[in-house]
Formats: C-alpha cells, sequence, structure tokens
C-alpha cells in the first residue's frame, strides 16, 4: 500500500534534518493518511479510502464526497476514485 492519498495525490515528500550543530542528514515527510469510509449520496453505496486529513476537510467543504469526486482532477484521483468517479458521472447524466 503506497503512502499517498486517493484523492489529492499527495505523498511522501523530503527534507532534511538540521542538528544544533548543523548537521544536515536526509529525512521524509509522510502525509497524515487516515483509513476512513466515505458515503456517497447519489449511488447511495459507501467507499473505503485512504486519505489525507486535509483531503477530508476539503470534502467537508465541498459537500460530501461526490461534490469533491465531480471537481476533482481525474490525474489526482487513484484508479478506484476514478472509477467512482465515472460512476457519478454517468448516474448524474442520467
Amino acid at each position: 500500500m503506497s503512502r499517498k492519498c486517493e484523492l489529492t495525490g499527495k505523498g511522501p515528500m523530503s527534507g532534511n534534518n538540521v542538528s544544533h550543530a548543523n548537521n544536515k542528514t536526509r529525512r521524509r515527510y509522510l502525509p497524515n493518511l487516515q483509513d476512513i469510509t466515505l458515503q456517497s449520496d447519489t449511488l447511495g453505496r459507501s467507499y473505503r479510502f485512504r486519505i489525507t486529513a486535509a483531503a477530508l476537510r476539503s470534502v467537508d467543504h465541498r459537500g460530501g464526497l461526490d461534490a469533491f469526486l465531480l471537481k476533482a482532477k481525474d490525474a489526482d484521483l487513484s484508479a478506484a476514485a476514478l472509477k467512482i468517479k465515472k460512476e457519478l458521472q454517468k448516474a448524474t447524466a442520467a
């Protein structure tokens, strides 16, 4: 399982640990990933995602999973999220 948000595409970043003596060693900054279940109102189902805490706040801000996915860029979404987005587009078109 990769350390990448399924909705926003955020992944690990790299940087330096800097000691008091100004020694620099490489480190990784990992995203704050949470396993969460989100409900789709249009499809009437719930889906499990591994997303960042920031993405969860964004989903709430936009008004739920459906609104977030319809507005999200396809390049940022995981394969599973992209499949759900296509189902949503099909359901809203009908």
